[in-house]
């Protein structure tokens, strides 16, 4: 078991590679789906409430960072309009089902329950993201996914005996940035035979 002031070290690595993302968003070099980012920066606030509730201790520290470094970057994606994602029905959708998520864990306010909330309506904010990443990778860059499932990993080492509610929703996040990275690294898509049409995600569907 690692020492648990590597939490700070993981947090501080994610939050590298979300500054580099902010960068290059800022720069109009990728286009974050909004629906994804503004969505990403609320629901690990509740699972942050809910870790703090049941007295989780610096392990939270990267929830924090996984809802504060996105809404950040759900910012930044206004500035140039070259960063601009258009939003499809289907991405709308995945936002509703998402605030849903949140909408019962109000309803509940029980700790783990609100941890299983946050990672349903986190993860239904993450498809819109992991569908762009499968589809138009060119609209994303790699090594940020990975830097904070590094970070994850850090944390995980740091923890004296996994349980639910210091880890459940970490465990997740190392889940889908793992995924986006492969997605957007190995360019799946393409492998897989999908062809991404010249400006394809700006086109309304």
């Amino acid at each position: 078991m690692l020492n648990e002031n590597f939490v700070i070290v993981g947090t501080l690595i994610g939050a590298v590679g979300s500054l580099a993302y902010l960068i290059d968003t800022v720069k109009g070099k990728v286009k974050p789906n909004r629906v994804s980012f503004l969505l990403w920066s609320i629901a690990p606030f509740i699972a942050f409430a809910a870790q703090i509730k049941q007295g989780v201790g610096l392990e939270s520290l990267m929830t924090f960072s996984t809802g504060f470094l996105p809404f950040i970057i759900f910012l930044a994606s206004f500035v140039n309009k070259k960063a601009e994602w258009k939003l499809t029905r289907f991405d709308i959708i995945c936002g509703v089902l998402s605030i849903l998520g949140l909408i019962l864990w109000l309803v509940t306010r029980v700790g783990n329950i609100a941890i299983t909330f946050s990672i349903l309506a986190d993860g239904l904010a993450a498809v819109p993201t992991i569908i762009k990443a499968y589809k138009y990778p060119d609209t994303e860059i790699a090594w940020p996914w990975i830097a904070t499932a590094f970070g994850v990993v850090l944390t995980l080492l740091t923890l004296d005996g996994l349980t639910f509610a210091n880890s459940g929703f970490i465990i997740y996040i190392l889940i889908v940035n793992t995924l986006i990275f492969s997605l957007v690294q190995f360019r799946i898509g393409e492998k897989l035979g999908f062809k991404s049409e010249e400006e394809g995600p700006l086109r309304d569907k």
